[in-house]
């Protein structure tokens, strides 16, 4: 559960969220061997978030490679005025995500796992709900299905053809 700000090579710093962190044992000859799985959100706080999730047999490098697949795993959303164009709903298993644009200062309001990906991709105001599952790991696909959804006026102006004013 911790919120690291790190720099990459090309010197933009990227905020890296360690959301939950699993362990499993499997029991063999000698006793119980443990191994760690980490799910990870990094994002570059200006509309860069991706997600990764990794197996070990220690912590550090769980880490480490849910790290490296979420900085793969890297799309880019539309922020506008530092929230999100319009009100988008995601789905993911049993986890409904509802995302909603908000007025300036109103913070982001979110549990855990859906706030950790609103902050590394740098949004300032908005309103969220999540329905049915409270699992982090398909709550944070939920989210990234909602995000993959949003478009801007200019976007959708230029898919259709026309001019919405």
């Amino acid at each position: 559960m911790a919120n690291n700000n790190t720099d990459n090579n090309q010197g933009d710093s990227q905020i890296d969220r360690v959301l939950k962190i699993k362990r499993c044992a499997a029991v063999v000859k000698g006793g119980r061997r443990f191994s760690f799985a980490a799910l990870v959100v990094v994002g570059d706080g200006r509309g860069k978030v991706g997600y990764g999730y990794g197996k070990a047999n220690e912590v550090p490098p769980s880490v480490a490679k849910a790290q490296k697949a979420a900085g793969r795993a890297m799309m880019h959303v539309p922020i506008v005025n530092g929230t999100i164009p319009h009100k988008v709903t995601g789905r993911f298993g049993a986890a409904h995500v509802l995302l909603m644009p908000a007025s300036p200062g109103t913070g982001i309001i979110a549990g855990q796992a859906v706030r950790a990906v609103c902050e590394a991709l740098g949004i300032q105001d908005i309103l969220t709900k999540s329905f049915r599952s409270n699992n982090p790991t398909v709550l944070i696909k939920a989210t990234f299905d909602a995000l993959a959804q949003l478009r801007t006026r200019e976007d959708v102006e230029r898919l259709r053809g026309v001019n919405l004013s």
